[in-house]
């Protein structure tokens, strides 16, 4: 009898110690996933732009965000260590947007001008354009100086290029996007545009818009990645990732893709 017990007091404690080995593998590995999990999860970097600016920005027929500024922007979160998150806002309140907290960053063809300084701070440019008044073939238009207060100027609205269409003429037209801007002209809409010199020839070459260049470039824009005031941080990681995809070719294999040419200079 005491034999009995003893054998089955034994088989109890080995059943109890397997029970409990088997359920510390199981907690185990749970830790063991879940510290897993959470060294695959990447903060996220939200930079913004207006979508409308191809071949910079905009969505293709899948209506997805693409173009050069989504590429660079992609190239520096994985920099960054960060998952990009691409946003699409009107260009009028991208500003307001970045100073409310609504994205870490502006990645949108934005000019660095004095006056935009004032309100956000800018990384190092990242692409160096100008800007280009563009006409309907055939036009009388031969440069920026035939343009005068009877000349109708189209631009995107809140942009550099309006600024510049003032000092030449009060009748301006202001469009959400260039392209749209670029289709009225070609239609007969309007007499002039001024737009990024790149956006205007693609615009021809690509969609079929009959447009056309006059006269030299009005302006070098230095293009620069918009942060909040105060966040050098940030800015000078965006910097130090910047001169790293530089530097291994994966800035220039990006503007051959879009341009044939690298355009940070």
């Amino acid at each position: 009898m005491k034999r009995k017990f003893i054998c089955w007091l034994g088989g109890l404690i080995l059943t109890t110690a397997l029970v409990t080995a088997g359920c510390s593998s199981a907690n185990t590995e749970t830790t063991r996933g879940d510290r897993q999990a959470m060294e695959q999860e990447k903060p996220v970097f939200k930079f913004a732009m207006s979508g409308q600016y191809k071949p910079f920005n905009y969505f293709n027929e899948n209506n997805e965000l693409t173009g050069f500024d989504v590429e660079i922007g992609k190239a520096i979160s994985e920099k960054l260590g960060m998952e990009p998150e691409p946003i699409a806002t009107p260009w009028q309140g991208i500003i307001a947007g970045l100073k409310n907290g609504r994205y870490d960053a502006i990645i949108g063809s934005m000019t660095i001008t004095e006056d935009r300084e004032k309100e956000v701070d800018f990384s190092e440019p990242y692409y160096v354009s100008g800007a280009q008044l563009f006409v309907a073939p055939g036009s009388n238009i031969k440069s920026i100086e035939n343009v005068n207060d009877s000349v109708t100027v189209g631009v995107t609205i809140s942009t550099v290029y309006e600024e510049k269409a003032r000092e030449y003429t009060k009748k301006i037209k202001t469009y959400d996007s260039d392209v749209t801007a670029l289709r009225d002209l070609a239609a007969g809409r309007t007499d002039a545009v001024i737009t990024d010199r790149f956006v205007g020839l693609i615009a021809a070459k690509e969609s079929g818009i009959n447009v056309q260049p006059a006269g030299d470039l009005l302006f070098v824009e230095r293009i620069g990645i918009a942060v909040r005031q105060g966040n050098d941080e940030l800015r000078e990681k965006i910097n130090h990732a910047l001169n790293e995809i530089k530097d291994e070719g994966t800035y220039l294999k990006i503007s051959l893709s879009y341009f044939d040419r690298d355009i940070s200079e």
